[in-house]
């Protein structure tokens, strides 16, 4: 193979892969998702948390094969590292030295991973998995920008007359969550900024469980003695690290074949091809690692399975902030089924936060379910013939629904909260929560007390009820509506 032919079709890839799952996040039309849907399918912990056993097994073929390509071209993250470290290089070039794997750190960062997978909490173990932390980036960093871009664009337009973009109302849904974004990318560019592939030689657990395959890749980079003047090159070219040129030498643990070193290389000394075993150039993998390998997996496998416009009709209060009510069970998206079981495979990326054109869904601040999102009503309601959440899903987590299905799915129960209310506290007739009730769940019945036959209060059917919102978005009671959702362990169909 031509020196630089491995890294051009590499960097093709790669900018394919990364360009889709960024503009999937971005966009807040649902369009791209019935094109790109699959590359988020794609990603190893989605694959993992959806059971698709199919994915996780052309991934470790392809790690087999190819070595930790998976790195270099399908995770956006690792893609993202390498645009950072690239624009270091125009700057200061051949600046990497080879070092020594840090296999203490990347074992227990992956046992702390697979420990948190196999006790439930998908969502903290999703702060190392690196397809969700760019997800996190994405839609508190990125997507604003985006957003104000697009709402600029919107207001050209109308100017002269023209609706080929309509305006995105841009809020922070989460401020735990950006704050946790915010970090993350900062250490994530400062990190690959100065040395490359730091995360993930050190710190990414899907890149340390990879590794135990790609030791043993059909296809490898192999320096031909013979050819090699030990100029050093490859070495200070290998943002992996991984490439000690003075003794021939490559970590194919850590080597996510970038061809950057073939592409540099003045002699053609290392070619990318079919090497056999040669214990002088790999690390052994003693009977410890073999073990931890044996035992990740498994563990991998239990885990799996144990796992601002304010409406407000009619004109009777005051325009100001809703203020969420206090829920004692969280709701979460239609399709979840049971609340454990989509909090077990869930893993926070934040796709559907970004897709839902409802502004119902945001990241959660509870620490053990950690980003996940959650349904609130302060900004509109879940409308039932809406299943962009569902739909854009990789893991399962939110089942996909017919619109039919999604409309007679109980994800929630409303109730009445008196003193709250406007016909109660203030004697003024009401009576929006029946009127926008979709399920016709709600049933306005004569005040006890009244003597003038005018005041009704809302009596709520549960046999019906589907916990959508529209009853607590449309109240006008503030700052805490008089109705309001309450969400339920199990989904069922009324």
């Amino acid at each position: 193979m031509h020196k630089k032919t491995l890294q051009r079709i590499r960097r093709v890839f790669a900018a394919l892969f990364f360009l889709g799952i960024t503009l999937m996040f971005l966009d807040f039309t649902g369009t791209l998702h019935k094109f790109l849907g699959w590359m988020a399918k794609a990603q190893f912990l989605p694959a993992v948390l959806a059971l698709n056993f199919i994915v996780i097994a052309i991934l470790l073929i392809i790690t087999l094969l190819f070595g930790r390509i998976y790195c270099s071209v399908i995770c956006p993250l690792g893609v993202f590292q390498d645009g950072v470290a690239h624009v270091h290089n125009w700057a200061k070039k051949n600046r990497y030295t080879y070092s020594k794997a840090h296999n203490i750190l990347r074992y227990i960062v992956l046992g702390v991973f697979i420990v948190l997978l196999i006790a439930g909490l998908s969502s903290l173990a999703a702060l190392l998995a690196p397809y969700s932390a760019y997800g996190h980036i994405v839609q508190n960093l990125f997507a604003p920008v985006w957003q104000w871009i697009n709402n600029g664009l919107a207001a050209l337009s109308e100017h002269f007359n023209s609706y080929a973009f309509y305006s995105k109302e841009v809020w922070m849904r989460s401020l735990p969550t950006f704050i946790i974004a915010a970090v993350t990318f900062v250490v994530i560019v400062i990190l690959a900024w100065r040395n490359g592939r730091t995360y993930c030689n050190n710190i990414c657990p899907v890149g340390t469980f990879l590794s135990f395959f790609s030791r043993f890749s059909w296809f490898k980079m192999h320096i031909d003695e013979e050819k090699c003047i030990q100029c050093g090159l490859c070495t200070k070219n290998c943002k992996a690290s991984c490439i000690d040129g003075k003794n021939g030498f490559v970590d194919y643990s850590r080597c996510v074949t970038c061809g950057n070193c073939m592409a540099v290389c003045p002699k053609e000394a290392i070619e990318y091809k079919h090497v056999k075993r040669n214990p002088a150039n790999t690390e052994s993998v003693d009977t410890a690692k073999r073990a931890f390998l044996i035992g990740s997996t498994v563990a991998l496998g239990t885990a799996v399975f144990a796992q601002e416009k304010k409406v407000v009709d009619g004109g009777l209060a005051a325009i100001e902030d809703k203020v969420a009510p206090e829920r004692t069970t969280p709701i979460v998206p239609a399709g979840a089924g049971t609340l454990d079981r989509f909090r077990r495979h869930c893993t926070g990326c934040q796709l559907c936060v970004s897709q839902c054109p409802n502004d119902v869904l945001r990241p959660s601040t509870d620490l053990k379910h950690l980003m996940q999102p959650v349904i609130s009503y302060e900004r509109g309601w879940c409308r039932p013939e809406c299943t962009a959440c569902s739909d854009v899903c990789p893991t399962g987590a939110i089942q996909k629904l017919l619109k039919e299905e999604k409309a007679v799915t109980k994800k929630g129960q409303a109730y009445w909260v008196a003193q709250n209310c406007i016909v109660v506290a203030d004697g003024i007739p009401c009576g929006n929560c029946a009127r926008h009730c979709p399920a016709e769940a709600i049933e306005m019945v004569p005040k006890r007390g009244d003597d003038t036959g005018k005041l009704f209060i809302p009596a709520v059917n549960e046999s019906k009820c589907v916990g959508c919102g529209a009853c607590e978005y449309v109240c006008p009671a503030r700052p805490l509506s008089a109705i309001y959702v309450n969400g339920i362990e199990q989904q069922r169909t009324v």
